[in-house]
């Protein structure tokens, strides 16, 4: 297994000597559309490195009502709460968009942590771009209409998937954005206007990056430019 060979940006990320200490214990998995990676209040036994495919860590209410929080792919790992020793989270790490990618035991990631002083310095500043989004996740949806939040979301569906087609139902939309169908329906439309999509059944095509970029209007943008500052192409992962 070579890091040459892998599309994962944080395996990339890493030293040669520190990669040479993981990729013995990476398993290669498949990764299907609602694959449950963690669950609320349930021991954690692997951390997953996706190569393809979208995840979502979604807040869950006591009643079961679920909305997401923060999106991931091929950029980073989840979960994330591992690199601190903890084997529990409060929410749901669940893909959306099927994929696959490698993934380790818990245990014997934080063995190989412990066995390297540069090891951890790429998880945690993902940990840190990952909560960045989350925070700019809150400010679109206390300050942004729908069609903003929408065109925000296909925007970070594209930057993971790196095409123009997004296969997903507006069901599935309105769920993980927390509002209702005819919501998503209507955003929908507006960007269709706007010739910055095209919508059909189960089916969002980007015809306009930039202008949709544009029309997100600053609550897309922040945390994507922190990610490439902290852990894309020439940054320092020492220490």
């Amino acid at each position: 297994m070579k890091k040459s060979q892998m599309s994962n940006r944080i395996l990339r990320s890493l030293s040669d000597q520190d990669f040479a200490l993981l990729a013995p214990y990476l398993e290669e998995v498949e990764l299907p559309s609602r694959y449950p990676i963690a669950r609320p209040d349930t021991l954690l036994e692997y951390v997953y490195f996706p190569e393809s495919g979208i995840g979502a860590v979604m807040s869950v209410l006591p009643d079961g009502k679920k909305a997401e929080a923060g999106m991931f792919g091929s950029e980073g790992f989840v979960p994330t709460s591992t690199i601190i020793g903890d084997t529990l989270v409060p929410y749901l790490i669940e893909m959306q968009v099927a994929g696959r990618g490698h993934r380790i035991p818990v245990e014997r990631m934080r063995a190989v942590n412990n066995s390297s002083a540069t090891m951890q310095v790429p998880f945690i500043k993902f940990m840190h771009v990952f909560a960045v989004q989350v925070a700019y996740t809150a400010l679109a949806n206390a300050k942004f209409q729908v069609e903003k939040r929408l065109a925000r979301w296909i925007l970070m569906c594209q930057d993971r998937l790196t095409a123009d087609q997004l296969e997903i139902t507006h069901e599935y939309i309105a769920f993980l954005l927390g509002v209702r169908r005819p919501s998503v329906t209507t955003a929908l439309h507006i960007l269709e206007g706007l010739k910055l999509i095209r919508s059909n059944r189960g089916t969002i095509i980007v015809i306009n990056r930039k202008g949709l970029e544009r029309f997100a209007a600053g609550c897309y943008g922040l945390p994507e430019r922190e990610f490439e500052r902290l852990l894309g192409a020439g940054a320092n992962n020492k220490p």
